[in-house]
């Protein structure tokens, strides 16, 4: 799945999916932007030196013009844009504030479409645009009210897009993962015994009887991203273990 001279640009590529992702889109020969509020050392390396790493909030989406002008003005049309970006935080809809609801909305949901919006006239015909959605969009996980919304509204908008976008041979679709073990799941704000408790629950319903690793939803992303899925256009590829399907 070869993506040599092609330009890929990753949102949230700092940590997990992201980061995993840009490293892996650069490995297959992809010039790789990562794009993410604060740039690690590691998401610079991931990179690589022949990409760039460009500090951006995508909510923030008022300089999401100028961006992605720059990377076409600098690298070239782009060929594979994973929008990824995303702010999880759990809370009971009774203790929902709206500054909490605001700000996942304003990176998950708001953020991403303005991502894909900025992007359009920048990316080359015949591009992979990929959206990452969650399994939390199909179960009702309580706490999970405003994070499953933005990513069901993003469910919808990859067919609005894919259906919007096929005239230039431009693909959309979404990565869908399950429990994934990336640093998201420590951020969430609940307490350690209530994440450990709550993790176990969630192993016992996975057929697989683990969790999967970034580095897997990488590797879908990757498929989604080469030319091995150019008939695939406008889905929701789960990558749970079979926790969302048997």
């Amino acid at each position: 799945m070869d993506l040599s001279n092609r330009v890929a640009v990753v949102t949230g590529s700092s940590s997990g999916i992201g980061l995993a992702s840009a490293e892996l889109f650069r490995k297959e020969g992809a010039v790789v932007v990562g794009v993410a509020r604060h740039a690690t050392p590691e998401a610079r390396a991931a990179v690589g030196p022949q990409g760039r790493f460009i500090e951006a909030d995508v909510s923030a989406t008022g300089a999401l013009p100028a961006l992605f002008a720059e990377v076409e003005r600098s690298l070239g049309k782009i060929d594979v844009l994973l929008v990824n970006a995303a702010v999880v935080k759990l809370t009971p809809l009774s203790e929902t504030t709206p500054e909490l609801f605001d700000e996942v909305v304003a990176t998950n949901l708001r953020g991403a479409f303005f991502t894909l919006r900025a992007a359009i006239p920048h990316l080359k015909d015949g591009a992979s645009v990929i959206f990452t959605t969650s399994y939390l969009n199909r179960i009702g996980f309580p706490g999970a009210s405003v994070v499953s919304m933005t990513k069901a509204g993003l469910r919808a908008l990859v067919r609005v897009a894919a259906a919007e976008l096929g005239s230039r041979s431009i693909r959309v679709n979404a990565l869908c993962p399950g429990a994934i073990a990336t640093p998201l799941w420590s951020k969430l704000g609940l307490p350690a015994d209530v994440l450990e408790s709550a993790g176990a629950e969630i192993t016992r319903q996975i057929p697989l009887g683990r969790w999967g690793s970034a580095a897997e939803v990488a590797r879908a992303a990757l498929f989604l991203a080469s030319a091995s899925s150019a008939y695939v256009n406008g889905i929701e590829l789960g990558i749970d273990g079979g926790l969302r399907q048997v």
